[in-house]
């Protein structure tokens, strides 16, 4: 059965406290609330809608540039996320798939879960479903109130929920699965009739069962998951708690983490077996690490690296957009970017690649071939090739070319003035 997906994302995020970004394209590790949402739902879902609003434009940027199978859809005025949903009638008006709704701003839902999700709507023979998971503190959430049958009866938000309500501890997750062909009709018949004024998502279940359809609720074990991201204190936390889990799994393939307190490591990057991550290391974005790699301490990869086997990146050392071959060295206090590097290089403690042009905006590659040795404290001032079995002198500024096994050095004639320093002390 098709699966399309209607991700919510027109929210201003007013306690993020932010003029220019929107609350969906914040980042964790390199990476935006919208994106970890979006890459959940890829192997899943065969067309993606994104409901924008705040920021509109930059979120459309973000996800045509991005996302090839995603559309955005604008929602003005916003009036709640049942509206939200309705935007989306008019491109699914002959579709009668399943169509599985998320937030914009839960990055930590697993794609997994979702997958699971989705065989359990279609074990219940569920009209709609939602996703719900056990809190000891709801506040702020909506209750799901449970039928005698144990289908959901309704979702009650907070500020319309009863005592009686309030103490009920199943909460909606804001994730459900929907048989459009049967729900579709209820967006156009929903009411405002609440304390916000607003067009309810949740409204749908009492509408499912006064139309009687089959209404379920799939209970979240790790609530986690669930997390949403309304603050910039919510950000950090959530970040925390993926960086935990991404350690843990990397813990698990055979890396050691030294000190899993302060390293920090993207969900995006594979590493090899037997590769060290020293502490304060922060790797972030899409990367490729190998096996039996030593990574800082200090270290920052910042995305699109790829390290091979047997590498060590010493501390103190930046890598961005660079592939870095097998038994290649770079030494502490180092920034290798736009690079390619081949196998058995050495790399000296303070080299750095000139990559950036302030003037144009542009940046260059340098490329080191196999073999090369780069002496300590040299830059390299991209566009530059340095050919196979060349050694470049330290304290060297290298501007051309460098043929094979050659050696180029750039510096000044050292002077030594006898007993100057006696001189200046009378």
């Amino acid at each position: 059965m098709d699966i399309k997906t209607v991700i919510l994302a027109a929210g201003k995020g007013t306690r993020m406290k932010s003029e220019t970004t929107p609350k969906v394209l914040h980042e964790i590790m390199g990476k935006t609330l919208l994106g970890y949402v979006l890459d959940n739902v890829k192997n899943i879902s065969d067309e993606n809608y994104v409901i924008v609003g705040h920021h509109a434009q930059e979120v459309t940027d973000f996800v045509e540039k991005n996302y090839k199978n995603t559309k955005t859809i604008l929602q003005s005025p916003q009036l709640g996320t049942g509206h939200a949903v309705s935007m989306v009638c008019p491109q699914l008006e002959n579709y009668n798939g399943l169509v599985l709704i998320l937030c914009g701003d839960t990055p930590l839902i697993k794609e997994d879960t979702l997958k699971k999700f989705v065989e359990f709507h279609k074990e219940q023979n569920s009209d709609i479903t939602v996703m719900s998971t056990i809190f000891e503190n709801p506040a702020n959430y909506g209750r799901i109130i449970r039928a005698k049958d144990n289908s959901v009866e309704c979702i009650v938000e907070e500020k319309d929920a009863t005592q009686e309500q309030k103490a009920v501890k199943e909460v909606n997750a804001g994730i459900y699965c929907l048989d459009w062909g049967k729900i579709k009709s209820a967006f156009s018949q929903l009411k405002n009739n609440n304390a916000q004024g607003e067009y309810y998502l949740t409204d749908i279940i009492s509408w499912g069962k006064i139309n009687k359809l089959n209404v379920n609720a799939y209970i979240l074990e790790n609530s986690d998951e669930i997390y949403g991201i309304n603050s910039r204190s919510n950000l950090a936390t959530a970040a925390k708690i993926m960086n935990k889990r991404n350690l843990n799994k990397y813990m698990e393939e055979g890396v050691t983490i030294v000190d899993p307190d302060s390293t920090w490591i993207s969900e995006d990057t594979q590493i090899g077996q037997d590769t060290i991550i020293y502490p304060a290391t922060y790797i972030e974005g899409k990367n490729i690490i190998g096996k039996n790699c030593k990574i800082g301490p200090c270290a920052h990869l910042r995305g699109d690296v790829e390290v091979c086997d047997n590498i060590k990146i010493g501390n103190f050392v930046e890598v961005k957009k660079a592939k870095i071959n097998s038994n290649t060295n770079v030494g502490h206090l180092s920034y290798i970017g736009d690079s390619e590097l081949g196998s058995n290089v050495n790399i000296g403690a303070g080299t750095i690649t000139a990559n950036y042009d302030p003037l144009s905006k542009t940046k260059s590659k340098t490329i080191l071939k196999d073999n090369v040795k780069i002496g300590s404290n040299s830059v390299l001032v991209a566009p530059v090739t340095v050919e196979e079995g060349a050694n470049v002198g330290a304290g060297s500024i290298i501007t051309k070319n460098i043929p094979q096994w050659a050696l180029a050095i750039t510096r000044s004639p050292l002077k030594i003035l006898n007993n100057w320093v006696k001189s200046k002390l009378k």
